[in-house]
């Protein structure tokens, strides 16, 4: 009697299997001819089976993959890719890619000096611009009155030069 039971039970869980397994078969052909999405979520949602019933079963799982593989217009739907745009798509997204990582090459450059100064400004070690300003202007005026202490220099020397001269003027005029 158990066996008997048994035996049912077990013929009733392999016919549900097996209708289980058409029902997911369906939804793969379905998906195919369709175009619709073809992901071991969308397949068992499709077939009302859970997505362990795919995993436990290898042969569909590897049905799902071979579709889930093949690009659209294999399976019939929309217009057909050459390998060609294929290949010009993909240099096109690589020089894409190569411009973008220079630009942001570029602006990260520039945002590190800006910080860098920014630091530089913040932290006290650098003299503010007008500080800067005002030295320039100091060492101007420094050359400027080392230019005019020469000046003076030499006029002195004229100067004590002349005023020889006019002593030995006047003694040669006092001493006749």
């Amino acid at each position: 009697m158990t066996t008997d039971r048994t035996t049912a039970m077990t013929d009733g869980r392999r016919a549900d299997t097996a209708r289980r397994r058409q029902r997911v078969l369906k939804a793969l052909n379905d998906a195919a001819t369709s175009g619709d999405e073809i992901s071991v979520s969308g397949i068992a949602r499709r077939a009302g089976v859970d997505r362990t019933f795919l995993y436990r079963h290898r042969d569909l799982l590897e049905q799902l993959h071979a579709l889930e593989a093949q690009p659209p217009n294999a399976r019939g739907i929309g217009p057909s890719v050459s390998r060609a745009s294929l290949q010009a798509d993909l240099l096109a997204a690589q020089e894409r890619a190569a411009r973008q990582a220079t630009r942001v090459h570029h602006l990260e450059r520039r945002l590190s000096e800006l910080l860098g100064q920014q630091a530089w400004r913040e932290s006290g070690l650098g003299a503010p611009d007008d500080i800067d300003q005002l030295k320039q202007q100091i060492i101007m005026l420094e050359q400027q009155a080392v230019d005019l202490r020469l000046q003076l220099e030499e006029r002195g020397q004229d100067l004590a030069a002349a005023r020889a001269a006019n002593r030995e003027l006047m003694t040669r005029l006092n001493t006749r």
